[in-house]
Formats: C-alpha cells, sequence, structure tokens
C-alpha cells in the first residue's frame, strides 16, 4: 500500500508525464450480428466507423468503448466484450492517439439513436453491402475480424 505522500508524489508524475507526452487513449467498438455490423457517421469527420471515443479517468479502456457505444448508437452492451487489437492512430490530426478495438457480440438495443451534433446517422450494414464511404480503418478492421487478414499495428484513416 502505498501512503499519502507516494500517492501524491504518483499522481503528480503520471499527470506530468501524460501532459508531456500528450498522449490520448480511445476505445472503438464493433457491433456483430452475423455478417452485419453497426456504423455510425459523424457531423464533424467524414465517414462511416465505428462507435467510440475517448477514455476518460476512472475508466477502463471496454468501460468506455461500452459507453460510447451506448450514447452514439443507442445499443447496451451486455457482458465482457473482446479485445481484438491495440492500434497506433496515426491520423492527419495526431500520431500520439492509441485505440484499443473490442467485438460486441451481446448487446440490448435501448433506444433510437436521433440525428444531433455530434451523429448524423447510426446503421447497420452487411460487411459485403458496406454504405459509400466507409472509412479505411472501418474497413481494415472488418476485413481483419471477417476475413482474417493480417492485423495491422497502424489504426489507419
Amino acid at each position: 500500500m502505498m501512503n499519502r505522500f507516494q500517492r501524491a508524489r504518483a499522481k503528480v508524475f503520471l499527470t506530468l508525464k501524460g501532459l508531456y507526452h500528450r498522449m490520448t487513449v480511445g476505445a472503438r467498438v464493433m457491433v456483430v450480428d452475423g455478417d452485419k455490423v453497426l456504423l455510425i457517421r459523424h457531423t464533424y469527420v467524414p465517414g462511416w466507423q465505428f462507435p467510440g471515443g475517448g477514455v476518460g479517468p476512472g475508466e477502463t479502456f471496454e468501460e468506455a468503448g461500452a459507453r460510447e457505444t451506448l450514447e452514439e448508437t443507442g445499443y447496451r452492451v451486455i457482458g465482457a466484450m473482446e479485445l481484438f487489437g491495440l492500434y497506433h492512430n496515426t491520423s492527419p490530426v495526431t500520431n500520439r492517439d492509441h485505440v484499443a478495438f473490442f467485438v460486441c457480440k451481446s448487446f440490448k438495443h435501448e433506444f433510437d439513436r436521433k440525428k444531433d451534433h455530434e451523429i448524423a446517422e447510426v446503421g447497420w450494414f452487411d460487411r459485403h453491402a458496406l454504405p459509400t464511404g466507409v472509412s479505411p480503418a472501418t474497413s481494415q478492421r472488418i476485413d481483419e475480424y471477417f476475413d482474417r487478414v493480417e492485423k495491422r499495428v497502424v489504426w489507419g484513416y
């Protein structure tokens, strides 16, 4: 057990280390129903993609993925998800982001997600008939999961 001084010192160290490295971490979830996948389209970035977002303080990657899935789609994750992979996100915006990617096969529809300032659309798509504009990362993860193509280490935009 750490004493109060050790906890304070560790908290300061980890906070400063995080600020220095300016790292971000996120979670994305592929909700799967047979050959169908649940995708979203944001209002502020192009393309269809998996629900997900940043991991908050005190939250695990899996908890963040489940929370974001519910918030962005109206579907609640039931039980544990499969951690499919960890990826380095090298988007045009940053190279300091990392994504934990989960697969969810057990879920419950809680509510119909309405269009708002963040989410333009939510939809189920057959993996063989994806909508126009699917992001490269989304397409790559679908290929990795369903077709067992070699996993990449970069998220890919």
